[in-house]
């Protein structure tokens, strides 16, 4: 047993009154209270306790002792006790990574219930495109949109992410709407850092190349391009859900899409001690999205995963 247990005796025995009722109290034997008691005495080289056949009483040493003793232990107990308190309110500071457009459009305008219902909480947001590394540059997790596969940290699924070709019915009207994969040989096909798209539908996977009249390392750009109607673009239903909702964009081939089996996640090192913070954060973005997200409600092309 520890020291600190061997305090913890001692002071059961002072309010209990006696070693026997102290060991009914703990649940030992008197012989094991009274061996810890000697172990106390002879590690402090001074007698705590006068004992008698009939009473049990502090020496002067031992009344001084038991006053630090008894402030001790009870520091002990308010330290836990803020731990514990502590590990169950969201409180500092959070960082977060995410990527700009989703962060932009499905993190930030929700924001002020999160915060008003966390007023300990602050929220370092950081949108990029970049992958961060979460552990090398201290975030506390990171929202990821695509096909998780690292072993090595902790991934929980958001919300799935529906990825479908669009284009505005100016586009369509000009140069076609069309009729097959084949077709899209005759169209500006955009995109971001990709030469190639893998779309999945009744033939199967297949992968699709890309040529077109613009090039950019921004999906933002991309977006404001097809909105242009300078040609078709493969977009999650997040980023243009409202546009296809009002008409401004339509379904290409709507039985082509991107793979299913990319999804919104969190991500985050370990299960293990959890913060109250990044859990509170996760349970609120997994709410406020939940299995069909708001940004797919009502339109008819964001497949339901079954």
């Amino acid at each position: 047993m520890s020291p600190l247990a061997d305090l913890e005796v001692f002071a059961r025995i002072v309010t209990a009154g006696s070693m026997s009722a102290a060991g009914r109290e703990m649940g030992l034997s008197p012989a094991v209270i009274s061996k810890r008691v000697k172990r106390l005495e002879d590690r402090l080289g001074t007698r705590l306790l006068q004992r008698t056949t009939r009473q049990l009483s502090l020496t002067e040493a031992g009344q001084g002792y038991y006053e630090r003793v008894v402030a001790i232990l009870a520091s002990i107990d308010e330290a836990e006790a803020f731990v514990t308190r502590r590990s169950n309110l969201a409180r500092g500071t959070l960082r977060v990574s995410a990527p700009t457009s989703f962060g932009r459009l499905h993190i930030a305008p929700h924001l002020r219930g999160f915060l008003a219902a966390n007023p300990d909480l602050i929220v370092h947001l950081e949108l990029s495109d970049s992958f961060v590394d979460i552990v090398g540059e201290g975030y506390d997790l990171a929202v990821r949109i695509g096909e998780l596969d690292d072993s090595s940290f902790v991934a929980r699924r958001l919300a799935p992410n529906h990825r479908v070709l669009v284009a505005t019915p100016g586009y369509l009207a000009e140069r076609g709407t069309p009729a097959g994969l084949a077709d899209l040989a005759n169209h500006a096909l955009l995109s971001h850092n990709s030469d190639t798209w893998r779309l999945e539908g009744p033939g199967g996977p297949q992968l699709v190349r890309l040529h077109g009249p613009l090039k950019t390392n921004s999906s933002e750009v991309i977006r404001e391009a097809v909105l242009a109607g300078i040609g078709i673009a493969l977009r999650s239903t997040w980023d243009v859900g409202p546009e296809l909702k009002d008409g401004r964009l339509k379904a290409v081939l709507p039985q082509w899409r991107a793979s299913h089996r990319v999804a919104v996640h969190a991500v985050y090192p370990t299960r293990r001690f959890l913060p109250q913070k990044v859990r509170v954060f996760i349970d609120w973005l997994a709410t406020l999205y939940g299995p069909v997200p708001y940004w797919d409600e009502g339109l008819d092309l964001a497949a339901r995963e079954g």
